[in-house]
C-alpha cells in the first residue's frame, strides 16, 4: 500500500505496485450483490443525467423561441447548457464512483475495458444499464413536457447544418478522447499513489472536461461524447434526422475512447515498453 513519506518538508517517492488487470470474464462477480448494485447505480445515474440535461436544453430553446418573444440572449445559453452537462457529471460521478466507478457513459466503459479496468461482462451490462437509463430519463422529460419535448427537438443529437459528416465524426472522436483520457488519468492508481498529497477530487476534472468539450462541440453536433445520451434522446424523439446521424455518436466516441486507452496505457504508462521488456527477458532465458 502506498504511503506518503515526508522528509525535510518534501514528499518523497512511494512504493507502488500495479493492480492486476481485470479478467476478461469473471464468473465470480455474477454471484456478488455489489456487482448488481453497481449496475443499478449506473442505470439511475444515467437516468438522472439525461433528465436534468435534456430539460435544460429544452428549457433554453423555449426561452429563446421567437414565437414567444424570446431573443438569442435569453435563457441560459450554450454556456449554461455546458454547465448543466459538466455539473451533473461531477455530481453523479462523485455519488457513484465508490459503487460502480461512475462511468455513466458507454464510451468511458469501453475505454476502461480496453485498459483492463473492468471485465467484459461488467462492461456489457454497464452499457445496457446506461442505455436503458438514458431512455428512461428522456422518457420522464417527454412525459412531463410532451409538447415542448416534440417542438424543441427532445435534446436529440444531430449534425448541424453547414458541417460535413467528417467534421462531426472528428468532433466526437476528439471530444471523447479528451474525456476518456481525463478519466483514465484522474483515476490512475499510480498517479494517486505518487501524488496522494495533492487534494484532487477525480470527479472535478472529469466534470470540467465535459463542460469544456460541450463548449467546443455543441455548435457542431450538439455534443454527444456519450452514446447512451445520444441513444436515449433519439429513441424518445424518434425522428429521421437524429437517426440518420446516429451512427456518428457511437462510432466517434468508441474510436476516441479506444485511442485514449491506447495512449494512456501503452505510451504514458509505458505498457508497450514493459511488454517488450518482458518478452526480451523471456527470450533470453
Amino acid at each position: 500500500m502506498a504511503k506518503d513519506v515526508e522528509v525535510g518538508g518534501e514528499f518523497q517517492a512511494k512504493d507502488y505496485h500495479d493492480p492486476p488487470p481485470a479478467p476478461l470474464v469473471d464468473a465470480q462477480e455474477l454471484t456478488q450483490w455489489s456487482f448488481y448494485r453497481a449496475i443499478i447505480a449506473e442505470f439511475i445515474a444515467t437516468l438522472l443525467f439525461l433528465y436534468i440535461t435534456v430539460l435544460t436544453v429544452i428549457g433554453y430553446k423555449s426561452q429563446v423561441d421567437p414565437d414567444k418573444g424570446g431573443q438569442d440572449c435569453d435563457g441560459v445559453g450554450i454556456l449554461g447548457i455546458a454547465w448543466a452537462f459538466g455539473g451533473m457529471i461531477f455530481i453523479l460521478v462523485y455519488c457513484t464512483a465508490g459503487i460502480s466507478g461512475g462511468h455513466i457513459n458507454p464510451a468511458v466503459t469501453f475505454g476502461l475495458f480496453l485498459a483492463r479496468k473492468v471485465s467484459l461482462v461488467r462492461a456489457i451490462l454497464y452499457m445496457a444499464a446506461q442505455c436503458l437509463g438514458a431512455i428512461c430519463g428522456c422518457g420522464l422529460v417527454k412525459a412531463f413536457q410532451k409538447s415542448y419535448y416534440n417542438k424543441y427537438g427532445g435534446g436529440a443529437n444531430s449534425l448541424a447544418d453547414g458541417y460535413s459528416t467528417g467534421t462531426g465524426l472528428a468532433a466526437e472522436i476528439i471530444g471523447t478522447f479528451v474525456l476518456a483520457y481525463t478519466v483514465l488519468s484522474a483515476t490512475d492508481p499510480k498517479r494517486n499513489a505518487r501524488d496522494s498529497h495533492v487534494p484532487v477530487l477525480a470527479p472535478l476534472p472529469i466534470g470540467f472536461t465535459v463542460f469544456m468539450v460541450h463548449l467546443a462541440t455543441i455548435p457542431i453536433t450538439g455534443t454527444g461524447i456519450n452514446p447512451a445520451r445520444s441513444f436515449g434522446a433519439a429513441v424518445m424523439f424518434n425522428q429521421d434526422k437524429p437517426w440518420d446521424d446516429h451512427w456518428i455518436f457511437w462510432v466517434g466516441p468508441f474510436i476516441g475512447a479506444a485511442i485514449a486507452a491506447t495512449y494512456h496505457q501503452y505510451i504514458l504508462r509505458a505498457g508497450a515498453a514493459k511488454a517488450l521488456g518482458s518478452f526480451r527477458s523471456s527470450s533470453a532465458m
